[in-house]
């Protein structure tokens, strides 16, 4: 062996740097670049003429007695972007969408993107003036609407300028109250479409705009997150590789498709040419026996949902021979609600994330040394948020301000920052917030937590006093200000309070002007007159609010007395 001769550097001694053969100059890579033969714009659309390809007469879609293969949506998805193509859909248009879980708005999201235009889902529980002012922001062109939402879509179209083109999806599975208001049906318009061969005009970027998801309005008005194709493919891989998605999954749609697009499930069940099975309303009378009748393998939802599940009566609910996976987020799922969706056939898994991050963004990844745990001990673990998604670049718990990583010793709170191919392009139109929202470099969750020596994060509070009931974030200064618009307050202040079905509720505190009188039920429909119903405060409590010496109202007194009610 040859002697290799050591170099003092003060204290120790290191060994001098052999010399190490090379092939030639470090530039010889340089002439090997990508071209149109080993690079492409990445986007989940072409999840879909994949698994046409592959499965044609595999039943990708399930609708009450309806059955859709994949060739069959596929050709739907072709019709459709073709239709909208005629009715002048370009390039960079928004097509709005207000929609249950049926099968238009699954191949809404096939056929708006592959004409290069962008879908904007719209949340079905809002008021008619948020849906306007949705509208009138994004621009949109073209208004997909089902006619049971005629209530909402009617008053918010009347209140418009300029008034998109209108399409009602006039299901036969529904037969309740709600009139038409669009030039055509869904069906009819479908029929103006051709058949032409795909793709229209496909993302020239995958930095290109896909989708485009409005916030709760948790500090006003709502905020336009704006998606693009290359994040949404990932965080529709993300999805299958956290969940570990088998080949063929039976997808049940208990999460609605206007959040977060889903969580970008219409895209992940295809990349595995799984079946959709759609369900227009949460009703465990209607679930447990599509689980039995068609075979679910997968679903997601709120706690809200696992709630109703459990606490179904016995006659509703049915025994399958198959675990059912369900991932839900929103907030930690109880021990004896873990226990008891064990019992019943259902595997949990806990999740966490935002509509800016286009979804889910961690997972609480489960170990194997859980399994000797007992079910407290193992619901303290499933109740954390978790680890990062596979397809996350960054996740940390950190100081806001510096951006610099809290210790992980279950103890130092920080704010959760992430980074990555699927945090959001920006917001539309609102270049400060986008700014605030990527400060130093990181997407600022505004979520608080601590971060345990395990790499797990688990969020101990909200930066901005946001109340998530059923999985939707309401906002409690939108709610305040209701309170604030009715004669007779003189401070109002909402905090979330602890609720079994929807994890929590708006609670509000309400200090009445002198010589004054109102009543709990008047303040509830004022409300009602005022938010979005599950916006309303579902308890209003009456007396002096506690303030500082600066007059700043007490939440965290607050937040007390309502856990107490």
């Amino acid at each position: 062996m040859a002697k290799v001769r050591a170099r003092n550097l003060g204290a120790k001694a290191v060994a001098a740097p052999r010399k190490l053969p090379t092939a030639g100059s470090r530039n010889m890579w340089a002439a090997l670049k990508p071209g149109p033969h080993n690079s492409a714009p990445l986007t989940p659309i072409d999840f879909l003429p994949r698994a046409a390809e592959i499965y044609p007469e595999r039943v990708a879609v399930i609708h009450g007695k309806a059955r859709y293969s994949y060739a069959q949506f596929y050709a739907r998805a072709r019709r459709l972007a073709s239709a909208l193509a005629k009715q002048g859909v370009r390039r960079g248009d928004v097509v709005s969408a207000m929609l249950p879980n049926v099968p238009a708005m699954l191949e809404a999201h096939y056929a708006v993107p592959a004409l290069g235009a962008v879908l904007n889902t719209i949340n079905t529980r809002l008021d008619a003036d948020t849906v306007g002012y949705i509208l009138e922001h994004c621009g949109a062109s073209v208004f997909i609407t089902d006619r049971v939402f005629a209530g909402v879509v009617g008053p918010a179209l009347s209140r418009m300028k300029k008034k998109p083109y209108v399409i009602d999806v006039d299901d036969p599975l529904y037969t309740g109250p709600g009139e038409r208001l669009g030039s055509l049906e869904y069906e009819a318009f479908l029929k103006g479409g051709d058949d032409v061969p795909w793709p229209f005009r496909l993302p020239r970027s995958e930095a290109d705009p896909i989708a485009l998801n409005y916030t709760s309005g948790t500090t006003g008005r709502p905020k336009g997150v704006v998606y693009f194709h290359r994040g949404t493919f990932l965080e529709s891989v993300g999805n299958v590789l956290a969940w570990a998605m088998p080949a063929h999954p039976v997808y049940l749609w208990t999460l609605p498709m206007f959040h977060c697009n889903g969580w970008c499930y219409p895209w992940s069940v295809v990349a595995m040419a799984g079946t959709h099975v759609c369900l227009r309303a949460v009703d465990p009378a209607q679930i447990f026996p599509m689980i039995v009748e068609h075979g679910v393998t997968h679903m997601c939802g709120a706690p809200t949902v696992l709630a109703m599940l459990v606490g179904a009566p016995a006659g509703q609910r049915r025994k399958f021979p198959h675990a059912v996976h369900i991932m839900t987020g929103g907030s930690p799922p109880p021990a004896k609600v873990i226990h008891a969706m064990e019992e019943l056939g259902f595997k949990v898994l806990h999740i966490y994330g935002m509509t800016e991050l286009q979804g889910p963004s961690t997972y609480c990844a489960p170990q194997d040394a859980w399994k000797d745990l007992s079910l407290e001990g193992r619901a303290t673990e499933m109740a954390r948020q978790g680890v990062r998604y596979q397809v996350v670049d960054g996740h940390i718990v950190a100081d806001p301000k510096t951006c610099k990583p809290v210790p992980k010793d279950g103890k130092t709170i920080g704010e959760i920052l992430v980074r990555g191919n699927t945090v959001m392009l920006g917001y539309l139109k609102d270049a400060k917030s986008t700014a605030e929202a990527f400060a130093g470099g990181w997407m600022h969750t505004g979520d608080l937590a601590v971060w345990h020596p395990s790499n797990y994060v688990e969020i101990k509070d909200r930066k901005k006093d946001i109340i998530i009931s059923g999985g939707e974030n309401i906002s409690s200064v939108e709610v305040e200000i209701a309170l604030y618009k009715h004669p007779a307050t003189a401070l109002a202040a909402v905090v979330a309070r602890p609720d079994d079905k929807w994890g929590e509720t708006p609670c509000a505190f309400v200090q009445l002007k002198d010589g004054t009188q109102a009543t709990e039920a008047e303040y509830i429909d004022w409300c009602r007159g005022n938010l979005a119903r599950f916006k309303v405060p579902r308890k209003v409590v009456f007396g002096p609010l506690p303030t500082t010496a600066t007059g700043k109202i007490q939440k965290y007194v607050l937040r007390e007395r309502a856990k107490a009610i």
